[in-house]
């Protein structure tokens, strides 16, 4: 896991050292074991290094393979890489380290671009042909890996961070209206290939773009989800299906644990993580170190799930770590948190996840999390309504959109309200083959969209702001491409999550999986009270951010007069998400 970046020029002008240097020192976050950069012809790579497979300096980056004449940067882990490295050396490929960047390097000699499609993991990376100067740029299938990139006329500049890509300088920071139309109405969602500001874009998932020296660039998917049984999976019990998700899941979470240091596991308390933890268990992994956080209650609703994470812990006799965060502390962590967002993310997560992640960091460098499981096993309350629906648009839109095109008039100035982008993107997204029945184009567009820029986007940013790899076995591409071949039926019976529950059942206590679905609890930015009241309040009524014209006062007003009365149909503050948008503007000096 580390930070990638680099800079290609087309106009024969020399790549910005300068400030590919400084990109990349606004990573050490991410790689804070080492760096480097390296310079060819027109390209330049730059790097930071986080040790987790070779630890040693062989596996330094950017690596360079003079005898293939191949160069590049890789952030992520691939899981199999002793697998292909077994093959390439049958090839007759030598090695001279023992790390996973170098499987990519010559497994793109050996299979050209298609060897993306033998890799199991998360990535992305991007390698220099010495000769040919020729680049390839690559994302993984669902996006666990983030690539943001800026492109010219005579340039095309990439870094795994938004934030950290502005150093190049001459970025267009202006904001982008659609992604503001998706942010304000998507649930904050802003899918691939926009972002939050014009001169921005980001590489979407399953993505390889392909540029020539003389800047000409071609771009393909090399990676998609249908949903349904196969037609030798169409007479399958419920049973033979639970035998199928429990052994991909043993198989992804065995797959997660390879490392040259300790694996722990990010445990809330839920079935998702409560059924990681048994499956290493299961394995043979004892002393294992998991992490649970909880925060102060507001009125009747609990901050913490440690009644269910304590008796995971115990059942398996784990290592176990309860951070309890109070109020003064989270407030100050807010403010960082939004620091180390690459772009604007409005779910209360954020801050709890930054804050787990921080003292996570002081035991362990890498864990499992169970993002993902929701989205791929239909865990939300929205998913049967459309099993059958009529309208699958506005049944999935009546319950996932924060505000319909209505409100959002009433919420944006002119200029920034035309056009009603979200709902004509899931639309899209809708009518594409693949999915027929509606509820598997709501699970697929949760897989391919919301959860690469919600859930995935939260864990990795916040993670990596303490050098902390996380690793999510319910996104192995081969778990994803099962789940969505099981019957939608499976998925949400036993109120969601059915057939998981039914693998659970087997691993772990009855306890933690039947029982009211929870969530990572912040009460305190759901209900905005107190001080962090009094800090939105400051941010959304700013000289500087009143003067970018962008929300109507009259709507902030009335928000602002009854906050906890404007609460979206995901029960999100309405209020909240306009002040993350300002507060992220002042954090990252947009």
């Amino acid at each position: 896991m580390c930070g990638i970046a680099g800079e290609l020029r087309f106009d024969g002008e020399p790549a910005d050292i300068s400030a590919l240097e400084a990109v990349t020192g606004l990573m050490t976050p991410r790689g804070p074991d080492a760096g480097g950069l390296y310079v060819q012809g027109a390209a330049a790579l730059g790097h930071r290094r986080l040790k987790i497979i070779d630890l040693t300096d062989a596996a330094q980056q950017p690596m360079v393979d003079s005898e293939l004449g191949l160069s590049g940067v890789f952030n992520g882990c691939i899981y199999n890489h002793k697998e292909l490295r077994a093959e390439l050396e049958a090839k007759g490929y030598r090695f001279f380290s023992d790390g996973d960047t170098e499987v990519l390097l010559k497994g793109y000699h050996a299979w050209g671009e298609d060897f993306v499609q033998r890799l199991n993991g998360m990535f992305a990376f991007s390698i220099v042909e010495r000769d040919s100067g020729r680049v390839l740029i690559g994302r993984d299938r669902l996006g666990i890996k983030p690539l943001y990139y800026n492109e010219t006329k005579g340039a095309f500049r990439f870094a795994s961070s938004l934030p950290a890509l502005l150093a190049f300088g001459d970025i267009d920071t202006s904001l982008d209206p659609q992604a503001l139309n998706f942010y304000f109405s998507f649930h904050a969602v802003v899918p691939a290939p926009w972002t939050i500001l014009k001169g921005v874009r980001k590489l979407p998932p399953a993505t390889l773009l392909r540029i020539e020296p003389d800047g000409t660039r071609s771009e393909r998917r090399f990676w998609t989800l249908p949903f349904g049984p196969r037609d030798d999976e169409a007479g399958l019990s419920r049973g033979e299906w639970k035998e199928r998700v429990a052994d991909a899941m043993r198989l992804a979470v065995k797959r997660r644990l390879v490392a040259d240091v300790p694996v722990g596991v990010l445990l809330s308390g839920g079935l998702d993580s409560s059924l990681i933890v048994g499956l290493l268990a299961e394995a043979g992994q004892t002393g294992l170190k998991t992490f649970s956080i909880g925060f102060e209650s507001v009125g009747e609703e609990a901050g913490d799930e440690f009644q269910y994470s304590d008796i995971i812990a115990e059942r398996f006799q784990t290592d176990h770590h309860q951070i309890r965060i109070d109020t003064a502390r989270a407030l100050p962590a807010l403010e960082r948190a939004i620091g180390a967002m690459s772009e604007p993310m409005t779910s209360h997560d954020c801050v709890g996840f930054f804050l787990l992640s921080e003292e996570v960091s002081k035991h362990v460098k890498v864990v499992q999390s169970g993002q993902g499981a929701d989205e791929i096993f239909a865990g939300y309350h929205w998913y049967p309504p459309m099993l059958d629906a009529n309208d699958a648009v506005g049944t999935y839109a009546k319950a996932f959109f924060d505000r319909d095109s209505a409100e959002m008039g009433e919420l944006l100035h002119d200029g920034w309200a035309d056009g009603d982008f979200a709902r004509k993107f899931v639309a899209q997204h809708f009518a594409k083959g693949g999915a027929e029945r509606p509820i598997d184009k709501a699970l697929r567009i949760d897989t391919e969209i919301m959860l690469i820029d919600d859930p995935v986007k939260r864990v990795d940013n916040m993670t990596m702001a303490f050098g902390l790899e996380a690793r999510v076995p319910f996104l192995d591409y081969e778990v994803v491409e099962l789940a969505a071949r099981v019957p939608a039926e499976l998925k949400i019976a036993d109120g969601g999550k059915g057939i998981l529950k039914d693998v659970g059942r087997d691993v772990i206590p009855s306890e933690v999986i039947d029982r009211p679905k929870g969530y990572f609890p912040v009460p305190a930015l759901k209900y905005l009270r107190g001080p962090y009241l009094e800090r939105v309040r400051d941010a959304v009524t700013s000289d500087s951010f009143r003067s970018r014209g962008i929300v109507q006062d009259g709507y902030v007003d009335r928000l602002l007069a009854d906050p906890e009365a404007h609460i979206t149909p995901l029960r999100g503050s309405k209020l909240y998400q306009i002040g993350l948008l300002a507060m992220w503007l002042e954090a990252h000096n947009v």
